[in-house]
């Protein structure tokens, strides 16, 4: 997700410094964007001139303090008080007018915003997977994020050439709150021996969605899916029908993460 949103930003003329604390991880990032921009050249989408302006707009680092900037956004591991360290420790490198916005699916932006000086500046920003493609983008307010904040963050979404779609700072938001049952309703079906992942995701793709639960899962990662289903069943009261798999746990556990990895609930 990180390497997208990157990719996004710096093809609509924007400089970028991806940041990871792993280098390897920025550098496999990069490898990616020339991938997803090469396939844009040979489409006829993109120029050739336009990918290499676009890579040369993109830096990286893996040393934190060098993360200064007017607007960043983070697209980390979906653990509450991970993003809350990270904010925090950027607050003391930035200006106070610096914009933080998450790309968390799932976890109250109030929450994350807490601790952070100047709490009016953070805001939702949540991207689709893949980044570069989706053209939606959640723009979620917390209790504390400002008006001006929120319509910045519309503009600035726009001016990435995609749609905001406005929401309050509810449990899930609004897209993995609806669409968190394709996944969760298609394990139960697997947990009961109803059908197989292939036939699954068959039959769903047949009733017109582009991919299949199980596809998907693996193409987000079932690491992240995982704990984005955990963090809704969590922040809604333990409602039942927000449990978490105990077969996506078990891929979990195993590092099945998907494609990622080479393998989830399918081989790749």
């Amino acid at each position: 997700m990180g390497a997208g949103i990157a990719q996004v930003f710096a093809q609509h003329n924007y400089d970028v410094l991806l940041f990871d604390l792993n280098e390897n991880l920025t550098q496999k990032a990069i490898e990616g964007i020339k991938k997803n921009l090469g396939v844009a050249v040979e489409k006829g989408k993109l120029k050739a001139e336009e990918k290499d302006n676009t890579l040369a707009r993109i830096k990286t680092s893996s040393t934190l303090p060098e993360v200064v900037a007017d607007f960043i956004i983070e697209a980390i591991v979906e653990k509450l008080e991970v993003k809350q360290d990270l904010f925090a420790k950027l607050a003391a490198n930035n200006s106070n007018e610096t914009i933080f916005a998450t790309n968390t699916s799932s976890i109250a932006i109030t929450r994350i915003a807490k601790e952070i000086p100047n709490p009016g500046r953070v805001v939702g920003m949540h991207f689709f997977n893949p980044a570069h493609l989706m053209k939606l983008v959640e723009i979620i307010a917390g209790a504390e994020t400002s008006i001006e904040t929120v319509n910045a963050v519309q503009e600035l979404t726009k001016s990435i050439g995609k749609t905001p779609a406005l929401c309050k700072d509810s449990p899930g938001f609004i897209v993995n709150r609806v669409a968190r049952h394709y996944y969760v309703e298609s394990l139960k079906i697997l947990e009961e021996n109803a059908g197989t992942v292939e036939n699954i995701d068959a039959l769903l793709e047949s009733a017109g969605f582009k991919m299949g639960p199980f596809k998907l899962m693996d193409t987000i990662g079932n690491d992240i899916n995982f704990a984005v289903t955990s963090s809704l069943f969590e922040s809604c009261h333990q409602d039942a029908k927000f449990r978490p798999s105990r077969i996506q746990q078990q891929k979990v556990d195993a590092g099945h993460l998907g494609k990622k990895t080479g393998k989830g609930f399918y081989n790749y």
